[in-house]
């Protein structure tokens, strides 16, 4: 899904604050409007602003103030209250709720300096940015649009019931066909080409070919478990189903959460969020079944990470293998930016992404986007940002979410530090992905049919990383004629996953970008699963880099080739248009492969070949006197659940430790304040680590 409209958003002049409180304004400026351009999305007598550092202690006192309301009413700046006393009445809140575990950085970031300031509905927007984008103390003024969905909800997927698919008739050779009874039909993960046929559009059906696919065969052979649960993935998108059968297993809970309550009982600025919240509705309660839900959400989820092992409807790329490894499987946390017709702000989508990052997700998965910068204005597309540099002044807020998810994301210490972004490329036929996919630092995704071909709809471009199966069901049809159906003995090409029917857990096909997208999370998410089991440690930045050097070459098959490009099934009256393949060299990226992935990290076959990544530490510990911190230690050792573990203070006159044999857990003390070091054996292996005890002792451990 897409926003179709852009959202102007407006960087305020940083110019020295006016002494003069009577008059606000730099002497000599004119108020001046003719260069503002307020969308008609912008929500009315609202704008969102960030403040300068300096102005941290002013807003910080102001907000002692009034610890029991959400807003201020006013700033404690006096030439910005001036301002906004002119323009009306007002009020202020953070964008970012606080939360203790995560303020610290969040400040380091400057996410606490974003406000959304509230006037009276019929405030002149273009007056009162022209106003506040003179003040000093105002750094960055947008709008606070919403997002607009490209795709028309009325525009169903195809839904299918279980009676309505037959069950493949070849075995994975890994997991046996009942362990997901439509295995079979997920080309998109083990592409054996089952049906064929040649190459000529006067034929009746195009193509499939064999290893078309993200390599599952292979990556599942070498780790069976297939998904680890510390792994979260964070579905950006409509609410994800977490009642669906083939997915309820997989879902993150937030333990000790009551879904729905009212209550924050974990102190995250959000209450009731067990499996994650509501940003449309600012409620904990998930929604797919308004009128306008599409199940989109519960789909990418079930590419993800559906339930393996269920004996029931589909996989997920690293859903686990539940029969084998019941706790196995990655975790999905449902961030809802779409509800029904309606979707978030600009304010809540940045939301969204810094909750992922503070509750523990790794990846954040993005089927939607702006337009392409080159969409067709014929066909009824907007274009979007041209550059990193004008989306980046456009949308800072929503920049500066994302790279706060990209670098605070993970932990040093755990088997990722930072964050990925995977955002899907787009849909408009553009020889450019759409922003944020086309941002250097995100991930981005185009889409291929089952014969390696790009699909007829994707957006392509140097700033695409990866390809992945999203489908292509009109290619995979009657030329000329506009198939409403489906005839389940042939390919249709869609990409089949969990659905919401009707309210009801079922299953369908969908394609685009949306769905090749959440192939590279499940892969990227099956990789760091396998990472942690083989206890090996990645930069963020780093495990994107192994991605794409493991992942396959696309170009030589883009030579001297055409394909149907689109209208193959239009109604209305269009010639059929083909692709020049050439075209898409260079620009599709490399497809994503799996088992190479699993290969690289650490290589079975090859126990001597050196592993990717570095090898994990025990984490420093900060603890408070009289408290205590617990670290399982078998996390950070090859297999070692079996090992045997000792610990060594040089001080304990600071903090004592001791290590729980049958549970492998180390138990550290502190005493009085202060600073010493411990050395752990484990095995053969011996490490030292800092133990700080100080009175804001952080109960995880972590520094």
């Amino acid at each position: 899904m897409k926003k179709h409209c852009i959202y102007a958003l407006f960087i305020g002049l940083f110019v020295s604050a006016c002494n003069d409180i009577e008059l606000p304004m730099q002497s000599g400026v004119e108020t001046e409007t003719t260069d503002i351009f307020i969308p008609e999305d912008a929500t009315e007598g609202e704008l969102l602003v960030k403040f300068v550092p300096e102005m941290t202690d002013i807003l910080d006192r102001m907000a002692e103030e009034v610890t029991s309301a959400p807003t201020l009413t006013r700033s404690g700046i006096p030439s910005t209250d001036e301002v906004l006393r002119i323009l009306g009445g007002y009020e202020l809140e953070r964008v970012f709720p606080i939360d203790p575990r995560h303020e610290e950085r969040a400040r380091a970031n400057g996410m606490h300096l974003w406000y959304i300031v509230r006037f009276d509905e019929n405030t002149d927007l273009k007056m009162a940015i022209s106003s506040l984008r003179q003040l000093g103390e105002i750094s960055k003024i947008q709008c606070n649009t919403t997002l607009k969905r490209v795709d028309n909800p009325s525009r169903k997927p195809v839904a299918i019931g279980s009676d309505r698919l037959k069950v493949a008739s070849r075995e994975t050779g890994l997991l046996d066909i009942d362990s997901c009874e439509h295995l079979g039909f997920q080309w998109g993960y083990i592409n054996e080409g089952n049906y064929t046929a040649p190459y000529d559009f006067s034929q009746e059906w195009a193509p499939i070919e064999p290893g078309a696919d993200v390599n599952c065969r292979e990556a599942w052979g070498i780790y069976p478990e297939a998904g680890d649960p510390s792994i979260i993935v964070a579905v950006l998108d409509e609410g994800v189903m977490w009642s669906h059968p083939d997915l309820q297993d997989n879902m993150w809970v937030n333990e000790g959460e009551a879904y729905g309550s009212k209550e924050d009982a974990d102190g995250n600025g959000y209450a009731g969020d067990k499996y994650g919240y509501n940003f449309v509705k600012n409620t904990p309660i998930l929604c797919w079944s308004e009128t306008y839900d599409t199940g989109h959400g519960t789909h990418v989820a079930g590419t993800i990470a559906a339930v393996t092992g269920n004996d029931k409807g589909v996989c997920g790329v690293a859903g686990g293998n539940k029969k084998e490894y019941p706790n196995s499987g990655v975790r999905i946390m449902s961030c809802q930016v779409i509800d029904g017709m309606y979707s978030v702000s600009l304010a809540q989508e940045a939301r969204a992404i810094k909750y992922a990052a503070d509750n523990g997700a790794v990846i954040i998965q993005c089927s939607w986007g702006y337009n392409s910068s080159l969409a067709n204005m014929m066909q009824g597309y907007t274009p979007g940002p041209a550059s990193e540099e004008e989306w980046g002044g456009l949308y800072p807020l929503e920049k500066e979410a994302i790279d706060y998810f990209i670098h605070n994301a993970g932990s040093p210490n755990g088997v990722i530090e930072g964050g990925i972004a995977i955002f899907a490329a787009g849909n408009e036929y553009s020889a450019m992905p759409a922003f944020p996919s086309a941002y250097s630092k995100c991930v981005s995704v185009a889409a291929i049919a089952a014969d390696y071909t790009p699909a007829g709809y994707t957006d392509y471009g140097v700033e695409v990383d990866f390809s992945a199966p999203g489908g292509d069901t009109e290619y995979y049809g009657v030329l000329g004629e506009n198939n409403d159906g489906f005839d389940w003995s042939k390919p249709n090409g869609g990409i089949l996953s969990t659905l919401v029917i009707d309210g009801e857990a079922g299953y369908g096909y969908y394609e685009g970008t949306s769905m090749s997208c959440p192939h590279v999370s499940g892969v990227a998410a099956l990789g760091l699963s396998y990472a942690a089991k083989m206890r090996r440690h990645f930069k963020a930045e780093e495990f994107v880099e192994l991605m794409k050097t493991t992942a396959r070459d696309l170009d030589h098959r883009y030579t001297n080739r055409t394909k149907i490009y689109h209208y193959n099934h239009s109604s209305a009256g269009y010639s059929t248009v083909q692709m020049n393949l050439n075209d898409y060299r260079g620009k599709m990226g490399k497809l994503i492969d799996a088992g190479a992935l699993l290969r690289a990290i650490y290589d079975p076959e090859n126990p001597d070949r050196e592993p990717a990544g570095s090898d994990m530490r025990v984490p420093n510990i900060t603890v408070a006197p009289a408290e205590e911190v617990r670290v399982d230690l078998a996390a950070f050792y090859l297999e070692g659940e079996t090992l045997t573990y000792s610990i060594e203070v040089e001080n304990e006159t600071i903090a004592i430790a001791k290590v729980d044999d049958a549970t492998k857990t180390l138990i550290v003390t502190g005493k009085v304040a202060g600073t010493t070091t411990a050395t752990i054996k484990a095995g053969d292996e011996g490490q030292t680590i800092a133990i700080t005890v100080r009175k804001s002792g952080n109960s995880s451990g972590w520094m």
